[in-house]
């Protein structure tokens, strides 16, 4: 993890998600072109999860594919090209000048204010300016919601939530209305407390305009109700703004795709990159955004990224060119194959772990019945399978929180939480736990994922042996299913860009964006609330720790190991590198260019 704790700013769910999928191959020139100018030709590259919307800020499309083309056209929540700020492959923030500027104008209060370069425009032509950084604001800070959530189901009990985040409003919540200057390209915040990722705002990702030509009124309009709406109030909720509902529902769901869009302001970018071309579940092409006025434009045409959920496949499309550069999961026998194809392997630690989670519903809505299911899972057993034939230096991974890779931080997460008491399955202390019963558990997980489907069948059959009836509940559609709640146990994985604390309110608090299995404990709500305005590392660590070790007592769930990452390229283009974060293999598709 990075200087931060490089956890996230929001954790995508996805790490090392396969979905068999195939996609035409794309085709190259035979320039070598210099970094920055426009040669023509296309580079294509395979990844292993299908696309499936134009906004992966939400919680049923919070998925890593989904993420890498938010971040390449500049229109999600995080860091990304079309904004103000991105991340280098050691997780340092890099300024993105040619699009504005941030000052922190007071640390007491903490004041901060965004400009935005005069000229800029989106891909459609309309201008970027300060109302697209106040509707940011709107969707991220949560200031008009005045619903009150049902702490089991996360549904409303009353008033209304405009915008479903993945992610959590933290920090953004405590901020007064914005001040927009006279000339409308800069947004001044000013927070009610300090919070710890005030430097990873990146107030800009989908067009005002758009939002407010679905919620039928002109931009002006639509600004104009933000500026003159009250803030929301749960103690006193209000009849939903109808205006804004439109914009929030459109938000939501109408970003979510199954075919290439008919509507183009669904497409709209303000990074330097626009998508062009879609097939469900099998590519989606990128091209140049002609109204991208900053640095990071690519010299090359064309980025297709073709879907190819099978290892093996990827390997083999790569060595037969219609590839040029993969990001499969990564395997001992992805990586023999690589070096049979004479690939070029970059390799290293993702900022991702696979975990089992436990619903507090149902079956789990009983303590010793979580502790029981704890004790069977053999975390050893699946690491020595899956993971230490690729590293050999993998381990299993005993923090909610931290990753071995943390070093100290993590070491002292370990002590205190005891998490290292699972590492190995105790039957018999399982079975004296359920006394005779013979609970049935549903776990949901990937079949199209081979790794989550080795951790299924060894789970399954370790519980079996202490009584429990283990129902395969696994979907290929098991993103979708997250939310859904028609499980009692997931597998899956969580991947961050690699900086900031945004994903403690989002998984561990009650209600939390990516808080699928329903934790909620009061004690643990209020030390990530307290974690959002800490600023001193050594006090934020020791909170983590405190949390890591609240969620080992409750019976969680199990961390189970940190994944390794493999990108692989076959020479035809230069610049590939690797970065352990989200956006995964096109970190840096900016800087590619095609080998002569």
């Amino acid at each position: 993890m990075s200087e931060k704790t490089r956890r996230t700013r929001a954790l995508t769910v996805g790490a090392g998600v396969a979905v068999a999928a195939l996609a035409l191959a794309g085709c190259t020139t035979t320039a070598t072109p210099e970094s920055g100018t426009s040669t023509g030709g296309t580079i294509t590259i395979a990844t292993t999860n299908a696309f499936t919307s134009f906004n992966g800020d939400t919680p049923q499309a919070n998925l890593d594919t989904n993420g890498m083309v938010g971040y390449l056209t500049g229109t999600q929540n995080n860091l990304g090209l079309g904004g103000f700020e991105r991340l280098d492959k050691d997780f340092s923030l890099i300024k993105n000048t040619d699009f504005g500027t941030i000052e922190t104008v007071s640390e007491n209060p903490l004041t901060v204010k965004y400009t935005i370069n005069p000229g800029l425009t989106w891909s459609d032509g309309e201008p970027i300016n300060a109302d697209d950084m106040l509707a940011y604001w709107a969707i991220n800070s949560g200031y008009y919601n005045d619903a009150t959530l049902d702490p089991e189901s996360g549904e409303p009990t009353s008033g209304t939530q405009y915008f479903a985040l993945a992610g959590s409003t933290a920090g953004l919540d405590t901020t007064s209305f914005p001040e927009i200057s006279d000339d409308n390209l800069s947004m001044t915040l000013t927070y009610g407390t300090p919070y710890v990722d005030y430097e990873l705002v990146n107030p800009i990702s989908k067009p005002a305009h758009v939002l407010a030509e679905k919620a039928g009124v002109s931009e002006a309009d639509f600004i104009e109700l933000l500026k003159t709406l009250p803030k929301g109030d749960p103690a006193a909720p209000a009849a939903p703004n109808a205006t804004l509902k439109a914009a929030g529902d459109f938000w939501n769901t109408g970003y979510d795709v199954t075919a290439m869009p008919t509507d183009p302001s669904l497409l709209v970018a303000s990074g330097p990159f626009i998508v062009t071309d879609f097939t469900p579940e099998q590519s989606i092409t990128l091209g140049k955004n002609p109204n991208y006025k900053g640095e990071l434009s690519p010299s090359y045409d064309q980025l297709i990224i073709r879907f190819i959920g099978d290892a093996n496949a990827q390997v083999t499309a790569l060595q037969n060119g219609e590839v040029q550069a993969i990001q499969p999961q990564a395997s001992a026998d992805t990586l023999t194959a690589l070096q049979n194809a004479n690939a070029t392997v970059h390799s290293g630690d993702q900022v991702a772990y696979d975990h089992l989670d436990l619903r507090f519903a149902g079956v789990f809505s009983d303590p010793k019945v979580r502790e029981a299911f704890l004790k069977t899972i053999p975390r050893q057993q699946l690491v020595d399978s899956i993971i230490k034939p690729v590293n050999p230096q993998g381990e299993v991974l005993n923090s909610q929180i931290f990753l071995p890779t943390d070093g100290d931080e993590y070491t002292t997460a370990v002590a205190a939480s005891g998490y290292d008491a699972y590492d190995a399955p105790d039957i018999e202390g399982a079975k004296a736990l359920l006394n005779g019963a013979t609970p049935t558990v549903r776990i949901l997980y990937n079949t199209n994922n081979p790794n989550r489907v080795d951790s299924f069948r060894a789970i399954q059959q370790s519980a079996q042996q202490a009584g429990f009836v283990i129902e395969d509940a696994g979907s290929p559609d098991w993103s979708k299913l997250l939310s859904a709640g028609n499980y009692d146990a997931s597998i899956f994985g969580w991947v961050s860009p690699g900086a900031g604390n945004a994903a403690l309110p989002q998984i561990f608090k009650s209600n939390g964006g990516g808080n699928y299995n329903l934790y909620s404990n009061s004690t643990v709500d209020q030390l990530v609330d307290e974690t959002q305005v800490t600023l001193d590392k050594s006090k934020l660590n020791d909170l983590k720790v405190q949390i890591d070790a609240a969620t080992a007592k409750d019976f969680y769930g199990l961390p189970l190991f940190q994944l390794p990452g493999l990108f692989a390229d076959n020479g035809s283009v230069k610049g590939v590198d690797y970065f352990g974060g989200q956006t995964g293999i096109v970190w840096n598709a900016q800087e590619w260019t095609l080998a002569g």
